[in-house]
């Protein structure tokens, strides 16, 4: 069976990609995932299912939340996953992740919401289904036209940007 034909498992958590917001100074919700639009307007037919988790920006996940998001990844019946996520704490669910094996991971995100016209969510979404498709198994991050080794990657505050450890 060649990788195209997998189901595809997209969590999603929440983070900027989904966030509404409501005024210039910047007060905001995580609204509900918007990835199934996404995906729509993508003309996407990759088999997928989207289950939402929670939302939160991820600067208001705890160990906890961590851990719920472990446990879907772990149980899942597809060895393939995508977890939407906030960009500030990306690296620490993915280090939460690093003991699963068998399965390709990609988490994703957005430096600005999907709602926004000028967003990076439809790309780096696209990214993280091609990357879930062909990458081996192991714990990844796909951002900013790149998709890492989540072990070895790490959020630049000053260049909002994910680099290379």
């Amino acid at each position: 069976m060649d990788a195209s034909s997998h189901k595809v498992l997209v969590i999603t958590t929440g983070g900027t990609l989904d966030k509404i917001y409501f005024d210039a100074r910047s007060t905001y919700e995580v609204g509900t995932s918007i990835v199934d639009r996404l995906l729509a307007q993508a003309n996407v037919r990759v088999s997928c299912e989207i289950v939402e988790l929670m939302r939160k920006d991820s600067l208001d996940l705890d160990d906890g939340d961590r851990q719920r998001i472990h446990d879907v990844v772990s149980a899942a019946d597809t060895s393939h996953i995508i977890v939407t996520h906030g960009t500030d704490t990306m690296t620490e669910t993915a280090a939460h992740l690093a003991d699963i094996t068998g399965k390709t991971v990609v988490l994703t995100g957005a430096l600005a919401p999907a709602r926004f016209a000028d967003s990076d969510a439809m790309f780096n979404l696209g990214m993280a289904f091609a990357a879930v498709q062909v990458a081996p198994p192991g714990i990844y991050i796909a951002m900013n036209g790149r998709v890492f080794d989540a072990a070895h990657v790490h959020k630049d505050r000053a260049l909002n940007a994910f680099v290379d450890d």
